[in-house]
Protein backbone atom coordinates (compact mmCIF):
# COMPACT_ATOMS: atom_id res chain seq x y z
CA UNK A 1 0.00 0.00 0.00
CA UNK A 2 1.25 3.35 -0.77
CA UNK A 3 1.95 5.49 1.94
CA UNK A 4 0.77 8.88 1.37
CA UNK A 5 1.05 12.05 3.35
CA UNK A 6 -2.63 12.45 3.55
CA UNK A 7 -3.18 8.87 4.64
CA UNK A 8 -0.26 9.55 7.50
CA UNK A 9 -2.06 12.51 8.37
CA UNK A 10 -5.40 10.66 8.89
CA UNK A 11 -3.76 7.61 11.21
CA UNK A 12 -4.24 8.39 15.15
CA UNK A 13 -0.47 8.39 15.80
CA UNK A 14 2.01 10.23 17.14
CA UNK A 15 4.48 12.04 14.55
CA UNK A 16 7.00 9.35 15.12
CA UNK A 17 4.70 6.53 14.42
CA UNK A 18 3.99 8.34 11.25
CA UNK A 19 7.76 8.60 9.83
CA UNK A 20 7.91 4.96 10.49
CA UNK A 21 5.08 3.81 8.36
CA UNK A 22 6.48 6.36 5.90
CA UNK A 23 10.24 4.96 5.78
CA UNK A 24 8.53 1.52 5.46
CA UNK A 25 6.54 2.86 2.39
CA UNK A 26 4.96 0.05 0.49
CA UNK A 27 5.68 -2.66 2.60
CA UNK A 28 3.62 -4.79 4.57
CA UNK A 29 4.76 -6.53 7.53
CA UNK A 30 2.14 -8.83 8.23
CA UNK A 31 -12.86 -26.03 15.47
CA UNK A 32 -8.61 -26.14 14.78
CA UNK A 33 -7.87 -29.92 13.49
CA UNK A 34 -6.16 -32.60 16.06
CA UNK A 35 -2.83 -31.39 17.29
CA UNK A 36 0.48 -34.27 16.98
CA UNK A 37 3.37 -34.48 15.50
CA UNK A 38 2.95 -31.53 12.42
CA UNK A 39 5.94 -29.93 12.08
CA UNK A 40 7.37 -26.80 10.18
CA UNK A 41 10.09 -26.70 7.66
CA UNK A 42 11.88 -23.53 7.14
CA UNK A 43 14.08 -22.93 4.03
CA UNK A 44 16.23 -19.79 2.65
CA UNK A 45 14.68 -18.27 -0.35
CA UNK A 46 16.45 -19.42 -3.40
CA UNK A 47 17.30 -22.41 -2.33
CA UNK A 48 14.94 -25.36 -3.07
CA UNK A 49 16.74 -28.28 -2.08
CA UNK A 50 13.61 -29.14 0.36
CA UNK A 51 10.97 -30.38 -1.49
CA UNK A 52 7.48 -28.88 -0.93
CA UNK A 53 4.47 -31.46 0.18
CA UNK A 54 1.14 -31.02 -2.13
CA UNK A 55 -0.96 -29.04 0.04
CA UNK A 56 1.15 -27.62 2.54
CA UNK A 57 1.50 -23.76 2.57
CA UNK A 58 4.22 -22.17 1.78
CA UNK A 59 4.96 -18.58 3.26
CA UNK A 60 7.20 -16.42 1.93
CA UNK A 61 8.36 -13.15 4.51
CA UNK A 62 11.22 -12.34 6.10
CA UNK A 63 13.08 -14.29 8.78
CA UNK A 64 11.45 -12.27 11.35
CA UNK A 65 7.77 -11.45 12.75
CA UNK A 66 6.19 -8.85 10.62
CA UNK A 67 2.70 -8.94 9.65
CA UNK A 68 3.62 -12.45 8.64
CA UNK A 69 3.92 -13.44 12.10
CA UNK A 70 -0.49 -13.95 12.54
CA UNK A 71 -0.47 -15.89 9.77
CA UNK A 72 2.36 -18.41 11.41
CA UNK A 73 0.03 -18.36 14.50
CA UNK A 74 -3.03 -19.02 12.96
CA UNK A 75 -1.92 -21.87 10.93
CA UNK A 76 -0.36 -23.46 14.08
CA UNK A 77 -3.51 -22.75 15.77
CA UNK A 78 -5.39 -25.25 13.43
CA UNK A 79 -2.57 -27.45 13.56
CA UNK A 80 -1.62 -27.33 9.77
CA UNK A 81 1.98 -27.73 8.67
CA UNK A 82 3.55 -25.55 6.35
CA UNK A 83 7.04 -24.69 5.09
CA UNK A 84 8.59 -20.86 4.85
CA UNK A 85 11.49 -19.09 2.09
CA UNK A 86 12.87 -16.15 3.50
CA UNK A 87 13.79 -13.59 1.84
CA UNK A 88 17.55 -12.35 2.47
CA UNK A 89 18.35 -10.02 -0.82
CA UNK A 90 16.68 -7.55 -2.58
CA UNK A 91 17.11 -9.42 -5.48
CA UNK A 92 15.09 -12.76 -3.90
CA UNK A 93 12.50 -9.64 -3.62
CA UNK A 94 12.82 -8.44 -7.03
CA UNK A 95 12.65 -12.00 -8.64
CA UNK A 96 9.30 -12.30 -6.80
CA UNK A 97 8.23 -9.28 -8.39
CA UNK A 98 8.59 -10.11 -11.91
CA UNK A 99 7.76 -13.80 -11.30
CA UNK A 100 4.24 -11.85 -10.95
CA UNK A 101 3.36 -13.54 -7.79
CA UNK A 102 2.95 -10.19 -5.87
CA UNK A 103 -0.13 -9.20 -6.70
CA UNK A 104 0.13 -5.31 -5.30
CA UNK A 105 4.13 -6.03 -5.04
CA UNK A 106 3.90 -6.80 -1.37
CA UNK A 107 4.59 -9.40 1.03
CA UNK A 108 3.73 -11.74 2.97
CA UNK A 109 2.82 -14.03 -0.53
CA UNK A 110 1.38 -17.56 0.97
CA UNK A 111 0.76 -20.31 -0.92
CA UNK A 112 -2.26 -22.27 -0.03
CA UNK A 113 -4.41 -24.55 -1.95
CA UNK A 114 -2.79 -23.54 -5.28
CA UNK A 115 -3.43 -20.14 -5.23
CA UNK A 116 -0.60 -17.18 -4.61
CA UNK A 117 -2.51 -15.70 -2.07
CA UNK A 118 -1.11 -11.65 -1.34
CA UNK A 119 -2.57 -9.14 1.69
CA UNK A 120 -2.65 -10.25 4.77
CA UNK A 121 -6.47 -9.91 6.05
CA UNK A 122 -7.67 -11.78 2.66
CA UNK A 123 -5.30 -14.60 4.02
CA UNK A 124 -6.00 -14.82 7.24
CA UNK A 125 -9.96 -14.47 6.55
CA UNK A 126 -9.21 -18.01 4.04
CA UNK A 127 -7.32 -19.71 6.82
CA UNK A 128 -9.85 -19.25 9.53
CA UNK A 129 -12.44 -20.12 7.24
CA UNK A 130 -10.92 -22.89 5.96
CA UNK A 131 -10.48 -24.19 9.19
CA UNK A 132 -13.12 -23.77 11.12
CA UNK A 133 -12.02 -20.97 13.51
CA UNK A 134 -14.01 -17.93 12.16
CA UNK A 135 -17.24 -18.73 14.42
CA UNK A 136 -20.67 -20.75 12.87
CA UNK A 137 -22.78 -18.14 11.70
CA UNK A 138 -22.55 -14.70 10.29
CA UNK A 139 -22.79 -12.94 13.61
CA UNK A 140 -20.03 -14.68 15.50
CA UNK A 141 -17.96 -13.84 11.62
CA UNK A 142 -19.00 -10.10 12.19
CA UNK A 143 -17.75 -10.38 16.30
CA UNK A 144 -14.37 -11.90 15.43
CA UNK A 145 -14.10 -9.53 12.90
CA UNK A 146 -14.46 -6.24 15.29
CA UNK A 147 -12.50 -8.36 17.58
CA UNK A 148 -9.51 -9.19 15.23
CA UNK A 149 -9.96 -5.29 13.83
CA UNK A 150 -9.17 -4.19 17.18
CA UNK A 151 -6.30 -6.19 17.98
CA UNK A 152 -4.34 -5.77 14.83
CA UNK A 153 -4.85 -1.64 15.84
CA UNK A 154 -2.19 -2.10 18.22
CA UNK A 155 -0.18 -4.80 16.92
CA UNK A 156 0.25 -2.08 14.30
CA UNK A 157 1.89 -0.04 17.04
CA UNK A 158 3.89 -3.02 18.25
CA UNK A 159 5.31 -4.30 15.19
CA UNK A 160 6.36 -0.66 14.06
CA UNK A 161 8.19 -0.31 17.12
CA UNK A 162 11.31 -1.48 16.14
CA UNK A 163 11.88 1.18 13.11
CA UNK A 164 11.20 3.84 15.50
CA UNK A 165 14.35 6.31 15.85
CA UNK A 166 15.87 5.83 19.12
CA UNK A 167 14.83 9.15 20.52
CA UNK A 168 11.40 7.91 19.91
CA UNK A 169 11.39 4.80 21.42
CA UNK A 170 10.31 5.81 25.00
CA UNK A 171 7.56 8.29 23.87
CA UNK A 172 6.18 5.17 21.43
CA UNK A 173 6.67 2.25 24.43
CA UNK A 174 4.57 4.42 26.88
CA UNK A 175 1.64 5.34 23.89
CA UNK A 176 1.66 1.41 23.69
CA UNK A 177 1.43 1.16 26.99
CA UNK A 178 -1.35 3.59 27.10
CA UNK A 179 -3.31 1.88 24.40
CA UNK A 180 -3.44 -1.41 25.94
CA UNK A 181 -4.05 -0.60 29.10
CA UNK A 182 -7.23 2.44 28.92
CA UNK A 183 -8.18 1.17 25.20
CA UNK A 184 -8.15 -2.32 24.10
CA UNK A 185 -7.65 -4.86 26.62
CA UNK A 186 -10.34 -3.52 28.53
CA UNK A 187 -12.82 -4.44 26.13
CA UNK A 188 -11.67 -7.89 25.72
CA UNK A 189 -11.38 -7.74 29.84
CA UNK A 190 -15.14 -7.10 29.69
CA UNK A 191 -16.36 -9.28 27.37
CA UNK A 192 -14.94 -12.51 29.08
CA UNK A 193 -16.25 -11.13 32.11
CA UNK A 194 -19.95 -10.59 31.27
CA UNK A 195 -20.09 -14.31 29.09
CA UNK A 196 -17.93 -16.05 31.42
CA UNK A 197 -16.94 -18.63 29.22
CA UNK A 198 -13.00 -19.58 27.98
CA UNK A 199 -13.28 -17.94 24.11
CA UNK A 200 -14.24 -14.39 23.00
CA UNK A 201 -16.80 -16.05 20.74
CA UNK A 202 -19.69 -18.48 20.77
CA UNK A 203 -17.72 -20.66 23.48
CA UNK A 204 -15.57 -22.15 21.42
CA UNK A 205 -11.44 -21.50 19.78
CA UNK A 206 -11.59 -18.49 16.86
CA UNK A 207 -9.28 -16.74 15.14
CA UNK A 208 -9.82 -13.63 17.96
CA UNK A 209 -8.74 -15.90 20.57
CA UNK A 210 -5.21 -16.31 18.59
CA UNK A 211 -4.85 -12.88 17.39
CA UNK A 212 -5.46 -11.50 21.14
CA UNK A 213 -2.98 -14.24 22.59
CA UNK A 214 0.12 -13.01 20.50
CA UNK A 215 -0.98 -9.66 21.42
CA UNK A 216 -1.05 -10.40 24.79
CA UNK A 217 2.13 -11.92 24.51
CA UNK A 218 3.98 -9.37 22.41
CA UNK A 219 3.27 -6.43 24.31
CA UNK A 220 4.27 -8.53 27.97
CA UNK A 221 7.98 -8.76 25.92
CA UNK A 222 7.74 -4.68 26.19
CA UNK A 223 5.70 -4.26 29.30
CA UNK A 224 6.07 -6.90 31.17
CA UNK A 225 3.17 -6.16 33.74
CA UNK A 226 0.90 -5.01 31.29
CA UNK A 227 -2.07 -7.47 32.48
CA UNK A 228 -1.63 -6.39 35.93
CA UNK A 229 -5.27 -5.18 36.43
CA UNK A 230 -6.62 -7.57 33.98
CA UNK A 231 -7.71 -11.21 35.96
CA UNK A 232 -9.93 -12.18 33.22
CA UNK A 233 -7.42 -11.80 30.31
CA UNK A 234 -4.75 -13.34 31.98
CA UNK A 235 -6.95 -16.42 33.04
CA UNK A 236 -7.39 -16.19 29.10
CA UNK A 237 -3.47 -16.51 28.49
CA UNK A 238 -2.75 -19.48 31.08
CA UNK A 239 -5.89 -21.39 29.00
CA UNK A 240 -5.43 -20.09 25.42
CA UNK A 241 -1.56 -21.02 25.87
CA UNK A 242 -2.32 -24.63 27.22
CA UNK A 243 -4.51 -25.54 23.88
CA UNK A 244 -2.26 -28.08 22.38
CA UNK A 245 -1.50 -26.33 19.09
CA UNK A 246 -0.90 -23.24 20.56
CA UNK A 247 1.49 -24.87 23.00
CA UNK A 248 3.36 -26.23 20.58
CA UNK A 249 3.60 -23.47 18.88
CA UNK A 250 4.84 -21.83 22.16
CA UNK A 251 8.30 -24.11 22.26
CA UNK A 252 11.38 -23.48 21.43
CA UNK A 253 12.41 -24.49 18.06
CA UNK A 254 8.85 -23.83 16.21
CA UNK A 255 8.21 -22.03 13.78
CA UNK A 256 7.61 -18.64 15.90
CA UNK A 257 9.94 -15.78 14.93
CA UNK A 258 11.81 -13.98 18.22
CA UNK A 259 11.05 -9.81 18.77
CA UNK A 260 12.83 -8.44 15.96
CA UNK A 261 15.94 -7.11 16.20
CA UNK A 262 18.29 -4.63 15.11
CA UNK A 263 19.44 -6.95 12.11
CA UNK A 264 15.84 -7.61 11.62
CA UNK A 265 15.23 -3.88 10.99
CA UNK A 266 18.18 -3.81 9.14
CA UNK A 267 17.13 -6.31 6.67
CA UNK A 268 13.93 -5.03 5.95
CA UNK A 269 15.12 -1.93 5.29
CA UNK A 270 17.74 -3.03 2.87
CA UNK A 271 15.77 -5.18 0.51
CA UNK A 272 13.10 -2.48 0.49
CA UNK A 273 15.54 0.25 -0.44
CA UNK A 274 14.54 2.34 2.64
CA UNK A 275 16.70 4.66 4.71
Amino acid sequence: MQITAALLAAVPLGTAWRAGWARLGSAQFSSPQAGGGRHFVSSRCGNRKSEVMAGKPKLYYFDGRGKMESIRWLLAAAGVEFEEEFLETREQYEKLLQSGSLLFQQVPLVEIDGMKMVQTRAILNYIAAKYNLYGKDLKERALIDMYVEGITDLMQMVMMFPFTPAEAKAKNLASIEEKATKRYFPVFEKILKQHGQDFLVGNRLSWADVQLLEAILAVEEKVPAVLSGFPQLQAFKTKMSNVPTIKKFLQPGSARKPPPDENYVALVMSIFNLS
